[in-house]
């Protein structure tokens, strides 16, 4: 299959010194054994339109597979360097439904296996295209209703085409065609999206920006592109440069194709062609989201089990992968930026999702409390020490517990008083110091004194608090890492006596209490118990508060 011979063309493209508009133009008619196709030269003519705007053009009309050839081999060494580059193709094509080729007009029945050298690959130009992004068009002029099968393979017509980025692809009649060249490509600084827009019997695929400058003004006598006033060109490049779009660079290059600052926009037009996502970039950029609102969306993606990889306002590559996958979960281009309409998306998905696992929360303390009172009421409830101390074992931060060690302190008063003189003694001095060692030395001493149950209870939870002392320190240190405000602080005691949890006072200062409420919380939402806050136990309990933080 002949395939623009590029192997040997394309090294042609490195050799070219000087830039120059150029366009390729093949208009096929009459076939040898395809029959004749309506006006399929007609674009041919209207190649003088583009001379008239600088183009140096080469054309066939009727072109047999060698002067296809020599066509193409004049015009490939021009491509290195234009700023506009046109591709006409009119005539017979056949496709495999992947693959379009272009049909000369000496080609034979086509069959799958035998295309030969009359057919040129429509991909092989596509590529040759793909080296001036933004000011590259293919134009195919086709009959509409060819359609018939060649073989079981191939058909008559045009197949879905890989488009490169930066290329435009146009199709239309054959007639069609050489009218859109003459009367919008041709106009001068003419708008080409808005003149395809208009155009009914045109079609187009690939890059068409909002606003296509195409082609440049009409050249002068002496063959200059536009003014050289250098205050003029400053200003166009400060207005693309603020801009900073295809459009506007391309601008920039159709009114000064060799201007001081060419190079450069030619660059940051592939910077822009090779950025994947950029136009969604630019739209989370122009929602202006400042450093709390970037919390609060990690926030609310945590809440939905999205991993952001910490809750700072910054958004890394953890937080972007968070977004990208919240995305692909929900329907969304999966471009890892957000629009206005999926943050207010993910946040009403967050509040509900909070609203439920507060709504299971509540359902697990309902029945630990349940537990708690049943526990109660075979053991302390019961008034004796026995059944304290084993309930307070049990819920050392119960509903009962604060009943359990007034009553045990009462207990305790009363053996005191009942004890002898040198026990009470012994026991006070083992008090003062609260220590291991003091409390076996009293039992040492006093191996069935009046106060053995109670130097027992607290030898046991001296050897707990040992044992959980290096946990109890990275659970502090992991809340200090959260540099909690005053406000902050405020604000988690007041949801935890919002939640009947009787942290004390609401006044920002984290006492027993506030850690008797928070080993609670945690108890009762399946987290880690430790009393203290860490990025997981701040996002649940201030979950509540998502959908009335954007009003």
């Amino acid at each position: 299959m002949y395939k623009l011979m590029l192997a040997p063309a394309l090294a042609l493209i490195a050799q070219s010194a000087l830039a120059q508009d150029a366009a390729l133009i093949l208009g096929n008619e009459s076939y040898d054994q395809l029959g004749r196709l309506s006006r399929g030269s007609a674009p041919v003519a209207a190649g003088e339109a583009l001379r008239g705007m600088g183009f140096e053009v080469f054309s066939v009309p009727n072109a047999r597979s060698a002067q296809a050839s020599g066509a193409i081999a004049e015009f490939l060494p021009l491509v290195d360097g234009a700023d506009r580059l046109v591709v006409v193709l009119s005539g017979r094509f056949a496709t495999d439904g992947d693959t379009t080729w272009f049909l000369a007009t000496n080609a034979r029945e086509p069959a799958y296996l035998r295309l030969g050298a009359a057919a040129i690959e429509v991909d092989g130009i596509l590529q040759v295209l793909a080296s001036n992004p933004g000011g590259a068009l293919l134009i195919l002029g086709a009959d509409p209703d060819a359609d018939g099968a060649f073989d079981p393979w191939l058909r008559e017509g045009i197949g879905s085409l890989a488009v490169p980025q930066g290329v435009t692809v146009l199709r239309g009649e054959p007639r069609d065609v050489a009218a859109f060249i003459e009367d919008d490509l041709a106009e001068p600084m003419g708008d080409l999206t808005a003149a395809i827009a208009s155009d009914r019997a045109i079609s187009a695929e690939g890059f068409v920006p909002r606003e296509f400058i195409f082609m440049g003004e009409r050249p002068d006598p002496d063959g200059a592109a536009g003014s050289n006033d250098p205050a003029a060109q400053a200003a166009l490049w400060e207005g693309a440069v603020a801009l900073d779009t295809v459009e506007a660079y391309q601008n920039y290059l159709t009114r000064y194709p060799d201007g001081e600052f060419a190079s450069e926009a030619r660059a940051r037009i592939e910077e822009i062609l090779a950025e994947p996502n950029r136009d969604a970039r630019l739209a989370e950029e122009a929602l202006g989201l400042d450093r709390d609102q970037r919390r609060e969306i990690q926030r609310d993606l945590t809440i939905l089990d999205y991993n952001t990889r910490g809750i700072d306002g910054i958004f890394g590559p953890g937080t972007r992968g968070a977004i990208l996958n919240w995305q692909q979960q929900n329907g969304f281009a999966q471009t890892s930026y957000l629009t206005g309409e999926q943050i207010a998306r993910l946040d009403a998905q967050a509040a509900r999702r909070a609203a439920e696992l507060e709504a299971e929360a509540e359902r697990q303390r309902q029945a630990e409390l349940a537990r708690d009172r049943a526990f109660w009421d075979e053991t302390g409830a019961q008034g004796d020490e026995p059944g304290l101390r084993a309930y307070l074992e049990r819920y050392p931060d119960g509903a009962f517990s604060d009943a359990a060690k007034a009553q045990l302190a009462i207990i305790e008063e009363e053996k005191r008083r009942a004890a002898e003189a040198e026990d009470r003694a012994a026991w006070d001095a083992a008090r003062d110091d609260d220590s291991l060692q003091a409390y076996r030395s009293y039992l040492a001493v006093f191996p069935d004194g009046v106060f053995k149950s109670e130097a027992e209870a607290r030898i046991a939870e001296l050897v707990a608090e040992d044992e959980n002392s290096q946990a109890e320190s990275e659970a502090r240190a992991a809340e200090a890492a959260l540099n909690l405000n005053p406000i902050t602080r405020t604000l988690v005691e007041a949801k935890l006596d919002q939640l009947g949890l009787n942290p004390g006072p609401v006044d920002g200062r984290f006492t027993d209490h506030t850690r008797s409420a928070l080993r609670n919380y945690q108890r009762d939402r399946g987290l880690p118990v430790t009393g203290y806050l860490n990025e997981q136990t701040l996002v649940r309990l201030l979950a509540d508060t998502i959908g009335q933080r954007r009003n």
